[in-house]
């Protein structure tokens, strides 16, 4: 996927020189002025680098930097400002001032440029992946305080608790969960649950009743809670399952449904045997 750039310049023919400069390699977006690119930004936030203009009607590339940079999602944006006028200390702190980290004076080097660009673009897409392993790092770290806080609460019942987050990686689980599944290390519990996960994956609070082969190849029937696990922004980031073995009552059932059968298929007999020739 290629990487995308706003100019911003209100010379459609300086707009013309960029896109023959990094049209091959970059997406480029054109703006004709400040308001312009601020109504872009506000519907789309996936440019990689703004290349931006200072000499500019009504609104200039100051004012047009200080405004996105107050965008929601444009804020680490990197900006370059280009202009043909101000090269003078002053003009370039107050750039900085404003959010730029880069600036070129016209005529610029379009290698330079090129570079530049390249370099900036890969920012950008650094700092995404960093955050969203933030964020995933966060959201483990939310997973694994509630399963620590249920483990403790529901560590004396003879239930299984297993605490996952949205990949079904768990984060939490007691001692039942093992032994409902007749796992004796937590590693052959990992196994099965590598197996049998989907089968409980996050999302919508369901319970159900599951029949489940465990460690030694022995069958259960499980009655299986799952609820999703919420962040603060209501986000999905995990899930709790609560699993109780319900085999032996299961068996019971079966037992007593083919104690009913036997004693009406009985009946059935005894009622035949009953009719007179």
């Amino acid at each position: 996927m290629r990487s995308r750039v706003l100019a911003v310049d209100d010379v459609p023919a300086n707009l013309v020189a960029l896109e023959a400069v990094l049209g091959r390699k970059y997406e480029l977006v054109g703006a004709k002025s400040g308001a312009e690119a601020l109504e872009i930004l506000g519907r789309d936030q996936s440019f990689d680098v703004i290349l931006m203009d200072l000499q500019m009607p009504k609104m200039d590339g100051y004012e047009a930097a200080v405004r996105i940079k107050q965008l929601a999602g444009c804020e680490d944006i990197p900006l370059i400002f280009i202009t043909a006028v101000f090269n003078e200390d002053p003009q370039i702190k107050r750039g900085y001032e404003v959010g730029a980290i880069d600036y070129f004076t016209k005529p610029f080097d379009p290698d330079v440029l090129r570079m530049k660009v390249d370099v900036y673009s890969s920012f950008r897409h650094r700092n995404a992946i960093l955050k969203a392993r933030e964020r995933q790092l966060q959201e483990s770290e939310e997973v694994l305080r509630a399963g620590r806080k249920l483990a403790d609460v529901l560590e004396g019942l003879p239930v299984g608790v297993i605490v996952a987050d949205v990949d079904g990686r768990i984060g939490q689980m007691n001692e039942e969960a093992l032994r409902v599944v007749k796992a004796t290390t937590a590693t052959e519990f990992l196994d099965w649950w590598k197996r049998n996960e989907p089968r409980f994956a996050p999302g919508h609070a369901k319970h159900q009743l599951v029949r489940v082969e465990c460690v030694d190849r022995t069958t259960k029937h499980l009655l299986a809670s799952t609820s999703p696990l919420r962040n603060a922004d209501s986000d999905v980031v995990g899930a709790v399952v609560v699993m109780q073995d319900v085999t032996e009552r299961k068996t019971y059932e079966a037992d007593f449904e083919e104690r009913i059968a036997r004693l009406v298929s009985l009946g059935v007999e005894l009622e035949r045997a009953s009719v007179p020739p």
